[in-house]
């Protein structure tokens, strides 16, 4: 059977026209996008290679070394890949490559040149423009090194010359905005990396039960991952049971589950660099106790409310009032918390119990990029930007989290809740008409 994973999942066409347009957004200014380096562990084992999201998105490139220039100030040369020449030493030990060759007949990409050309190329290619978009950090210096040495020489010369770049931007000010849209194609993607990832709930939900480790859960998890065609996690899953559910990052899965406790499930599949991330809170036994079920009703009803929050012209931080709302009534009617809905809200009387924002941007990154706010104003919803809802609740036993600092009020004390951490979480697409639940459990 062939892998569901391939690199034509995307059709160049597609590739091609992010291009295009973020060449308009750039006017007189260039973009520079390295490849993301290869990981090493153990000072020689290669980590699984994953791709730049930048550099993916708009090209499909998939190899190590790889460099994209865009030029909007250019008349020819305004899109210049760098690749690796074939080199079977190296393939021989860290997998084929394609080379400019390859990469030019199955991307689409014309331009394409060997990685060796980049020193001796790239800064007259710098040359002219305006400003260059590209991040200063540390996951490629050698192309720092070029990109700081024709910034030295713009300000040396530029003023005579015109040589520019003089100015270094983030990439992210044009890139965020057109990966916060998905288009068609990413929304496949996503549908389909939510796809495998309920198959993997599937798979962890019938293991739970009293003396299994979470290690176990999480192995069925991701193997159903991996068995339903996911190239990995999107990212370390976690499995969290009993009191370790009230730690959101919670990653160890090194305890045995215990009977009558509740286990939290947070995990995604990726299949061609999207992802899934959901999020579910199973009881282990006969049934959860009323405690635990109070719990996840109040949890499940801010889920559901946050849901119906979502639709073209809503804004993120409607989605969140909608959760912290429904989440503040169920306290309040579970006896934590008295007062005022409203009040309580002004007063984030639900932030010790619930520590986080209800969503975050999906896409080729768990977290995508995206700004929140806009010019002061919370973000506008639309047609095309996928989400995730995850509200919860973790009301740890007093102390379980080491000492209260001097000066520091501690949190309150959740009585006969203690213990008890429940998050669910959806993935969502907004849709011209409103919202669709892209990881709604089969039924």
């Amino acid at each position: 059977m062939t892998h569901p994973s391939s690199p034509d999942t995307i059709p160049p066409a597609q590739f091609a026209e992010r291009r295009r347009k973020v060449l308009e957004a750039l006017d007189s200014d260039a973009m520079l996008l390295p490849a993301a380096p290869p990981l090493i562990r153990g000072g020689d084992s290669e980590l699984p290679y994953r791709p730049d999201s930048e550099l993916f998105y708009l090209t499909g490139v998939r190899e190590p070394g790889a460099l994209l220039l865009l030029r909007g100030f250019a008349n020819e040369a305004r899109v210049v890949l760098y690749v690796h020449e074939r080199d079977p030493k190296m393939e021989q030990w860290t997998g084929l490559r394609a080379g400019p060759e390859g990469t030019r007949s199955h991307l689409g990409i014309d331009d394409v040149r060997s990685a060796g050309q980049i020193e001796g190329e790239l800064p007259g290619l710098l040359a002219g423009a305006e400003a260059l978009h590209f991040r200063l950090d540390d996951r490629a210096p050698r192309i720092r090194r070029i990109v700081l040495e024709a910034l030295r020489n713009a300000r040396a010369r530029g003023a005579r010359t015109g040589i520019g770049p003089r100015g270094v931007l983030d990439p992210g000010g044009i890139l965020d905005e057109f990966r916060l849209r998905k288009d068609p194609t990413e929304i496949e993607a996503i549908r389909a990396a939510v796809r495998l990832t309920l198959a993997g709930f599937e798979a962890a939900r019938d293991l739970l039960r009293p003396g299994v480790g979470e290690w176990e859960v999480e192995a069925a998890l991701t193997g159903a991952f991996r068995r339903a065609g996911a190239d990995t996690p999107a990212f370390a899953p976690i499995v969290a049971s009993g009191p370790n559910a009230c730690i959101l990052h919670y990653i160890e899965n090194r305890r045995r589950i215990e009977e009558g406790e509740l286990v939290l499930i947070d995990a995604g599949a990726e299949l061609d660099l999207y992802g899934g991330d959901i999020t579910r809170t199973f009881p282990v036994g006969d049934a959860a106790s009323p405690e635990q079920e109070a719990i996840l009703a109040i949890v499940d009803r801010a889920r559901r409310s946050a849901i119906e929050a979502i639709g073209p012209g809503r804004t993120i931080a409607g989605v969140h009032r909608a959760a912290r709302l429904t989440l503040l009534e169920g306290l309040v009617d579970i006896g934590l918390l008295e007062g005022e809905i409203e009040a309580l809200l002004e007063a984030d009387a639900d932030r010790p119990w619930f520590p986080h924002q209800t969503s975050h941007w999906l896409g080729l990154d768990t977290h995508d990029p995206g700004d929140y706010v806009v010019d002061g104003e919370s973000r506008v919803l639309e047609p095309g930007m996928v989400l995730t809802v995850e509200p919860g609740l973790y009301l740890p036993e007093p102390g379980f989290f080491g000492p209260v600092p001097d000066g520091r009020d501690p949190p309150p004390d959740p009585g006969h809740f203690a213990g008890i951490g429940v998050r669910i979480e959806d993935d969502v697409l907004v849709t011209a008409e409103g919202a669709e639940v892209l990881s709604r459990d089969p039924s």
